[in-house]
């Protein structure tokens, strides 16, 4: 059975005209004091019955401790990752600016097999990047979003 996530990526142009994605550094300590390939849309898991917009409203909520913006947001696609997970991600340009992030926790064994069990942060930290530098910081799987999302924006332009 698949795997599913539904996630958003919010863009912004910055001052000068630069695309800006809204994404998120992996907690726990397995992402600790890594930067490159350690980052991620905001997203989650749903049920094969839950709408997938709808999930990744929940989701992104659950991540960042505040909702995703009340802004028209289209289907981006549907990504499918290394781990054979698949990825539908909606977007839409926000000038998201939330006060603070704070995440939903999650349980583990750390260091795995030391009994030791201690709550971590989903997400550890979020804020935009430029499309260049989200390319170093996401999962590489991700990066055929980021590319889709460029693409969608080039189609934008010319119609």
């Amino acid at each position: 059975m698949t795997v599913r996530s539904a996630g958003i990526l919010l863009y912004r142009r910055s001052h000068a005209s630069e695309l800006e994605v809204w994404i998120a550094h992996m907690g726990g300590p397995f992402w600790a004091n890594k930067d490159a390939r350690a980052w991620s849309i905001p997203k989650g898991e749903y049920t094969q019955n839950e709408d997938p917009l709808a999930a990744a409203h929940r989701e992104f909520a659950e991540e960042m401790g505040t909702p995703a913006p009340a802004v028209d947001y289209i289907l981006l696609g549907a990504f499918r990752q290394p781990s054979g997970k698949v990825i539908t991600v909606f977007t839409a340009e926000s000038a998201f600016d939330p006060e603070r992030i704070v995440s939903n926790a999650f349980e583990l064994e750390w260091p795995r097999g030391s009994g030791i069990v201690r709550s971590y942060p989903e997400i550890d930290d979020a804020s935009w990047v430029s499309e260049p530098e989200a390319r170093i910081k996401l999962v590489s799987g991700q990066l055929p979003i980021l590319d889709a999302l460029v693409q969608h924006l080039l189609n934008q332009s010319r119609a």
